[in-house]
């Protein structure tokens, strides 16, 4: 990176360090009666494919919140996470809800006293742009009336409508109840033309409502449901029929039926094959697909492999735990076409059970189902940062889960120091991901074609804690095998933020020296600013897509604001304006990972 200061006086002639650090973007704080005027850029975190902005909420138990985020520019997202859990399920999330075209309405009670993250983000892709975003409280919900009976085949039609009770999720629902003897089945369909039907069944209790089951968008019906229950004692249970988002309204219709016979089971032994046929009249499961049950007993630690394949039907396998929980599933891993396959190590002893059966309701035909073990995958090969390596792919290298042969190798990288890694290979199409040694291979950052050099790759990663690390080199898809090159380079801490006055202008470079977090490189620029003090940053550059970004000066940074194209199409435009007396950062980068080139950078007095 190269810089130099040019300012409206001598003052503010200053010789700028060298920038750094990525835009950790870490939940800014969100109250009830605040409005965010914010973006989605390149500046923000990104994960399975979409940008996000996360937002800090405090909420007490039981106070009911609104959420509505409004975009022109993409289709509005929200969902609401434990303030720990903010990688893994939404407790609440909504797409369209706010009845506005593609803008969201998230309605949301506290399970629990407590803080949780409320991320805005778009439906799908890296899609961007401004967008609004409001936090209210709800008054309290109605109480929830008796539960009205519901008897076999007389089916119920009835409305989900303003005024009906709302469930922890601030969903509203409509309730029936019913009596079964122990191990009774019952099947129960939802069927709605206004809404994404949810089934769920449970019991009341003093607490509130204790799920037992749910099932949305059962095999050949669309957005309507079907559940099929087994009553794990006699009593009474209770059904209750609710749209899958929490804001949607309307008509539905709710049958309870007499379910077809649960699939027999069929014992599997470890290195047997079977041979059958799903047919018209095949078993139902309890979520209403026709399926073939095997079972087999296996220990922990065994690691198994079930493979399913048909010339008839697309096939889809599903591992079935101990205590009934779904270990693992998998459409079309097998070795050709849409064959199945699960390769697993088990975590604990007892029965497990093998569902076979069509990846869409109506698959008919004939298949085979086999069980095995197979080996252990070999240990990574440990390698120093700052080391090279030459291997290759063979047909004997293990498989991931993609079924793309793979080597493993073990770092050690140290927290704030830039790591980076280079594979070439004149045989395959590069892959590079990298994931904590410990546990499932997650991947924290992957690369495909990054080097610019072809089907070669190159990751960049500043890990944000000290530790081991395991580095995958695979191709990017397919049976792939061949040669590789694996370079890995110590690029150091990232270069310290510079300085900027109000007033000045900043002629900068983005090169491979500067801080980078998601491919994209990062000059980083400290400002003192007053309260109530509003300023106009201007970012413009003739080799990239211009972005900038500014929130205080701490470790994480945290972004409180940015802007993509708010200039022109190219160049960046942010009016901000401090909230108290502190030194802030400004971040200048480019849209896409990996732009570099020259750039100039402003910033005034707001006009």
């Amino acid at each position: 990176m190269r810089r130099t200061l040019l300012a409206a006086t001598a003052a503010a002639a200053l010789t700028l360090a060298m920038a750094g650090g990525a835009i950790a973007q870490s939940p800014a704080p969100l109250g009830v009666g605040d409005v965010i005027n914010g973006a989605l850029t390149a500046a923000d975190r990104q994960r399975d494919g979409y940008r996000y902005d996360d937002y800090a909420v405090d909420a007490a138990v039981g106070q009911r919140l609104e959420a509505t985020l409004r975009a022109d520019d993409f289709d509005a997202y929200l969902e609401m996470f434990a303030v720990d859990g903010s990688e893994g399920e939404a407790l609440a999330w909504d797409d369209d809800g706010l009845g506005e075209g593609f803008n969201s309405r998230l309605r949301f009670t506290a399970p629990y006293s407590g803080r949780f993250v409320l991320r805005a983000r778009a439906l799908g892709g890296l899609e961007g742009g401004p967008y609004t975003l409001t936090l209210s409280e709800r008054a309290p919900a109605p109480p929830a009336p008796s539960p009205k009976p519901i008897g076999l085949d007389d089916p119920v039609s009835g409305e989900i409508a303003e005024g009906d009770p709302v469930d922890e999720f601030d969903a509203a629902f409509d309730a029936f109840v019913f009596s079964a003897a122990d191990g009774q089945r019952d099947m129960f369909t939802l069927e709605s033309e206004d809404f994404d039907a949810l089934l769920l069944v449970g019991r009341e209790t003093d607490g509130g409502f204790v799920e037992l089951a749910r099932n949305d968008d059962a095999p050949g019906l669309g957005l309507n449901s079907r559940l099929v229950f087994t009553a794990p004692e006699a009593g009474d249970y209770v059904v209750r029929a609710r749209p899958l988002g929490g804001g949607a309204l309307g008509a539905y219709r709710l049958t309870r039926t007499v379910p077809p016979p649960p699939p027999p089971r069929t014992t599997l032994a470890v290195g047997d094959s079977r041979s059958g046929e799903l047919t018209a009249d095949a078993p139902v499961t309890a979520e209403g697909y026709r399926a073939e049950v095997y079972a087999f007993t296996g220990a922990a630690g065994d690691r198994v492999q079930v493979s399913l394949g048909s010339d008839d039907f697309d096939t889809y396998l599903s591992l079935i735990g101990p205590d009934g929980s779904l270990v693992a599933e998998d459409d079309d891993g097998g070795d050709v076409g849409t064959n199945s396959r699960i390769t697993q190590t088990l975590a604990t002893a007892g029965e497990y059970l093998i569902e076979v059966r069509a990846f869409l309701d109506g698959g008919e035909g004939r298949y085979t189902v086999a069980l095995e073990t197979v080996a252990p995958p070999p240990p990574p090969l440990d390698l120093a940062v700052g080391r090279n390596h030459s291997g290759e792919l063979t047909d004997d290298s293990p498989r991931d889960e993609e079924r793309r042969h793979y080597q493993d190798f073990r770092l050690e990288l140290q927290a704030g120091r830039r790591f980076q890694a280079i594979l070439r290979s004149g045989d395959f199409d590069s892959y590079l991901r990298l994931s904590a040694a410990d546990g499932e291979f997650l991947p924290l950052a992957e690369d495909d074609d990054g080097l610019g050099e072809g089907f070669n790759s190159r990751l960049d990663f500043v890990p944000e804690t000290d530790g081991a690390y395991l580095l995958r080199v695979s191709p990017l898809g397919g049976e792939a095998t061949g040669l590789y090159a694996l370079e890995t380079l110590d690029r150091g801490p990232p270069p310290a933020p510079g300085s900027i006055l109000v007033g000045g202008v900043a002629r900068g470079v983005l090169s491979e020296d500067d801080g980078l977090q998601d491919g994209v490189y990062f000059d980083a620029y400290r400002i003192r600013l007053k309260a109530d003090e509003a300023i106009r940053i201007i970012m413009a550059s003739n080799d990239f897509d211009a972005v900038v970004a500014i929130g205080p000066e701490a470790e994480p940074f945290m972004a409180t604001s940015s802007d993509d194209d708010g200039l022109s199409d190219t160049h960046a435009r942010l009016d901000w304006t401090a909230r108290e007396d502190g030194v802030y950062v400004i971040r200048a980068q480019g849209f896409d990972a990996k732009q570099l080139g020259p750039y100039i950078l402003r910033v005034d007095p707001k006009p």
